[in-house]
């Protein structure tokens, strides 16, 4: 009977140690499985974050491109609005200048017709000229400057509004 027990005990402890490594196996080969597509997958989820990396840095690249490309234009536009108003004030001082000296006077034309109904036909001709034409009248020196003043903040007013305009339409034409 000792000898049956101890056969017995031998052979539990055989078929012990088989369920075991047979688990320990078991269990090996599906954490290998498991790992593998672990590794597959995480393979796959990096491969895909590249992708939208790549993908983000190229749209990011484009935008500067265009960014550069509008900032470039600007900075041509701003030389063109300042080199406008520069000759604008230019030639208005000249004209300043002119009048200022005398060596340009302005004048305007009169309506014959209402003042003395002689049909465009002056009255009578001055002792400095002799020229049957349109009557005119010359403006004082402080007045005409005042004037030129003011046609010159309008052409600084419009030459502001162009530049304004140019750059509505090239933001515009970009987006």
């Amino acid at each position: 009977m000792k000898f049956d027990a101890v056969k017995w005990g031998v052979a539990l402890l055989l078929i012990l140690g088989l369920m075991a490594s047979s688990a320990w196996a078991a269990w090996t080969w599906q954490a290998n499985v498991f790992n593998k597509k672990l590794a597959k997958q995480e393979a796959t989820h990096q491969t895909t974050l590249t992708h939208m990396a790549n993908a983000n840095s190229a749209l990011i690249l484009a935008e500067q491109d265009k960014r550069l490309a509008l900032e470039q234009w600007l900075a041509a536009s701003d030389q063109v609005h300042y080199r406008a108003l520069t000759d604008a004030k230019t030639t208005q001082t000249r004209l300043r200048d002119r009048l200022a000296t005398a060596d340009l006077r302005l004048s305007v034309l009169l309506d014959t017709n209402a003042t003395n109904g002689s049909h465009g036909m002056q009255a009578t001709t001055g002792p400095c000229c002799v020229v049957h034409g349109t009557a005119r009248a010359q403006l004082d020196r402080a007045h005409a400057q005042r004037i030129i003043g003011i046609t010159g903040d309008g052409d600084q007013g419009l030459i502001a509004l162009q530049a304004c305009q140019a750059y509505a339409k090239e933001v515009s034409h970009t987006k």
